[in-house]
């Protein structure tokens, strides 16, 4: 009997994503638990470790997103062939993920003067020397970003791209053709084209 999964996010993409990103490539059919932020509070508790993305399997509650990821990247058949090949993937997302940090370190900041302070290093240092390198990543692994072949990794990026895209102002793989296509190859695949065309239309 196929397992039972239970997605418990806020209603935005951000971290979630992903994970219905990995479950929609499976064809695996789940509840989409979207938790208003007024909900919050009283939903806090009942959660692990006060956070979310939480995904239930079978009932078990499973944390932290990117765990969660490299868990459905094994059974999707989206991991390495070996360790060599699952560290090529992990060195990637923890990129990504840098990236993503860097980014929300500027956009969450409530103080508007040490927003304006954090912009022109963001903008004009930390993603002009990420983003090639990101890039030339993908161009190195055939229009991957590892082991030159589809993984977790790739679906984890172009999850969240939308997220970044929203809180940097542009479409971060604009002048960045590798990321382009990847992007391109990603949401033309059927599985996610078909999740990314129903789902819920969000900012984040």
């Amino acid at each position: 009997m196929a397992a039972k999964y239970k997605l418990t996010y806020f209603p935005i993409m951000a971290l979630g994503e992903p994970i219905r990103f990995l479950l929609s490539y499976g064809k695996i059919e789940f509840e989409d638990e979207r938790c208003e932020r007024e909900k919050w509070p009283s939903v806090k508790e009942s959660m692990p470790f006060g956070q979310m993305p939480v995904l239930e399997i079978d009932g078990k509650k499973t944390w932290q997103s990117l765990a969660i990821c490299r868990y459905l990247g094994k059974q999707m058949g989206l991991a390495g062939a070996n360790d060599w090949e699952d560290l090529q993937i992990d060195m990637a997302i923890e990129t990504v993920t840098d990236l993503r940090l860097k980014i929300a370190n500027y956009w969450y900041e409530t103080d508007e003067a040490q927003k304006e302070k954090k912009k022109e290093p963001l903008f004009n240092e930390t993603l002009p020397f990420l983003l090639p390198r990101l890039d030339n990543l993908v161009k190195e692994n055939g229009g991957y970003l590892a082991n030159g072949k589809l993984s977790w990794a790739d679906l984890y990026f172009i999850a969240v791209l939308d997220y970044l895209n929203t809180m940097v102002g542009f479409d971060l793989t604009k002048d960045y053709p590798n990321l382009a296509e990847l992007k391109n190859k990603v949401l033309e695949i059927p599985a996610i084209k078909e999740w990314v065309d129903k789902r819920p239309k969000t900012d984040l």
